[in-house]
């Protein structure tokens, strides 16, 4: 597709929290990345309101390995207290993505160039990104590089099915459902030879509402003060 890019991610540590353990104080990962981790990802790299981004596949390169530590995490007080985090370990990943222009956002309709988000995109890509990246987590502190997917050996390559239950999918924001609404999305992944297909995020079947919310809306001097900085930026990229 003239509008995907193709990356790996990789780290020390990873941590994408199970919502469940979170209610005593612990946190324990999923065993791979939530669609909604993998998004965040991509959005460090680049990303403006007026693109959106779909996961398509994700490659688990490393073995699935676990690692507890002791942590003294700081409470709503400003003390700390005693938890136990369980990480995920040396985790290696490949992902293949793509944008779209979110339609809702016609006050963006200015900003529709695919050529030239496109370009930008891969530019970033190839720069380490343009925000920190992290895998899920603040201290899990990541890195990502351009790659062809399925290029590297992989330890699950030839390993068949691997079911992973019922697992948070990501979130729907009003920004790019159209709705007043927060939603939650869940599903159940099958990893096929290492290789887990998303669905896109209105064919998920099982959805929770969350909360009300509503969407960010650009008025005139902010869309005069966005079309200065993408000047500025262009400019940038030009050189």
């Amino acid at each position: 597709m003239r509008n995907s890019i193709e990356f790996k991610v990789y780290a020390d540590y990873g941590l994408f929290t199970d919502p469940l353990t979170k209610l005593g104080g612990e946190k324990l990962s999923y065993q791979i990345p939530t669609y909604q981790a993998l998004k965040g990802i991509v959005e460090s790299i680049y990303w403006k309101p007026t693109i959106k981004y779909i996961i398509d596949e994700v490659r688990i390169v490393n073995p699935i390995q676990m690692e507890s530590k002791g942590i003294r995490p700081i409470t709503m007080s400003g003390g700390n207290t005693l938890a136990n985090y369980t990480y995920l370990r040396i985790p290696h990943y490949e992902v293949k993505a793509h944008f779209e222009f979110n339609e809702l956002r016609e006050d963006l309709v200015f900003d529709r160039n695919e050529h030239k988000h496109h370009n930008i995109l891969k530019r970033a890509l190839k720069a380490g990104g343009r925000r920190d990246v992290f895998l899920g987590a603040r201290e899990c502190q990541g890195y990502v590089e351009p790659c062809n997917f399925g290029e590297e050996e992989g330890f699950y390559d030839n390993y068949g099915e691997l079911h992973f239950g019922t697992m948070l999918h990501g979130i729907n924001y009003p920004d790019e459902t159209g709705k007043d609404i927060m939603e939650v999305r869940l599903w159940k992944p099958i990893m096929k030879n290492g290789v887990i297909t998303f669905p896109r995020p209105e064919k998920c079947e099982i959805v929770r509402e969350i909360k009300e919310m509503k969407p960010k809306h650009f008025d005139e001097s902010n869309i005069q003060s966005a079309t200065d900085l993408l000047s500025v930026l262009e400019q940038e990229d030009d050189r």
